[in-house]
This record gives C-alpha cells, sequence and structure tokens, in this order.
C-alpha cells in the first residue's frame, strides 16, 4: 500500500535573522513563524492526513500545535527527526564561524559531509535516522498520508539520499528551503526506497520569508 510522507520545515524562529545556526537549540518560534504555522494548518486542514509527526524541538512541535487543533489529529514526536547538532557553529552565523576557524569553514563549504562542523553530527549518521524513523512512520500509517514537521538541513540531506546525490552536495543542489514549504515523499512499501513527488512547494502564499 502506497504511503505519502509530506516533509514541512518548521516556522521561523527569532535566530531565522541572522541566519544563526540552530541544530540542537531549541530556540522558539517568532510572531512570524507563529503566522505561519497557522496558515499551515489552514492548509493542512483540506489535506486528508491521516497521522502527524513532529521532531522533538520546540520550533516544530509548536508547528504542528495548530495542525493537529484544526485536523483533530494526535501528533507523536519522533525523536529521530531532530535537526543535525552542528557543534561549534550552534548559534553563530557562518561567518562567526568563519572569522574563528576560516580553515573549517573552507573544508565544510568544500564537502559538508565529510567535514561537517567541529563537534557536530555527521550527516550520513544523520541521514540514517531520518530514514530509519520514516520507515517506522510508514510501516505504522500502511496506506496513509503523513504529515511531518522537521527541519531545514534534516530535509535536505533526505531529499538529497532519495535521488541518490552525494551528501556532501546538499548546500550546492539544495541550497534553498523556505519555512513551512513541503516536501512530498512517496512509499510503496515500509523500508523501501522513496520516490521524491514535490520539493520546497509553498504550502501558504505569502508566509515563506
Amino acid at each position: 500500500m502506497r504511503t505519502t510522507v509530506v516533509l514541512v520545515r518548521h516556522g521561523r524562529t527569532v535566530w531565522h535573522h541572522p541566519n544563526r545556526y540552530a541544530g540542537r537549540s531549541d530556540v522558539p518560534l517568532d510572531a512570524h513563524g507563529e503566522a505561519q504555522a497557522e496558515a499551515l494548518a489552514r492548509w493542512a486542514a483540506g489535506e486528508k492526513f491521516t497521522s502527524l509527526v513532529s521532531s522533538p524541538l520546540g520550533r516544530a512541535v509548536a508547528t504542528l500545535a495548530p495542525v493537529a487543533a484544526a485536523t483533530g489529529l494526535a501528533p507523536t514526536v519522533e525523536p529521530r527527526l531532530r535537526e543535525l547538532d552542528f557543534g561549534v557553529a550552534e548559534g553563530r552565523t557562518l561567518e562567526q564561524v568563519r572569522a574563528d576557524d576560516p580553515e573549517a569553514v573552507a573544508w565544510f563549504e568544500a564537502n559538508p559531509a565529510e567535514y561537517h562542523f567541529p563537534d557536530g553530527e555527521p550527516p550520513a549518521e544523520a541521514v540514517d535516522r531520518a530514514r530509519a524513523a520514516l520507515a517506522d512512520l510508514v510501516a505504522a500509517d500502511p496506506g496513509g498520508k503523513v504529515l511531518v514537521v522537521a527541519h531545514n538541513t534534516l530535509i535536505r540531506l533526505v531529499t538529497c539520499a532519495v535521488l541518490g546525490v552525494p551528501l556532501g552536495e546538499y548546500r550546492r543542489r539544495l541550497p534553498v528551503y523556505d519555512s513551512v514549504a513541503a516536501t512530498t515523499l512517496r512509499y510503496d512499501r515500509p523500508g523501501g526506497p522513496a520516490a521524491l513527488l514535490a520539493y520546497n512547494v509553498p504550502v501558504a502564499q505569502g508566509w515563506m520569508a
């Protein structure tokens, strides 16, 4: 039975400007992000989702909460869908990290999968945990339509894995992922390969900033 999984990035946070790495840091949505979550709920109410799942980080949980209210579905939290830990870059901009360690940033920009930020999580490990989580979600809702609220880098890495794109290319090949935008995957069986149906699609016009 085919199961559809829709991956949505959480709403905008207080670190969106000036683009600080959030990763494991549990930063809240800003007022615009809260409005994005409400817009996501209005869209989701007409999409016939059968289950709702979020990362454990507060910004993802808060983005999904209005959706749960609009659909009447009880959300669940999946720890394996958390954002990557960005190590020394947590809470900082790329330029701030560059000022302290230009060589580390140069290596990161060349291949962020092999040369991730010091003390951070290897992207390949993040992909493994996320794909295992998605396989379990598909197994739990065969033939259903699952809405997952997760994170920018994790969604881009999973998309690369689905397409067979080297993970080290994720920043070049998929340079942008908007808040409350959707990527849709289709699974023919739990644990099987996924087909990419759509990527970074706005679900609520006017709320992508």
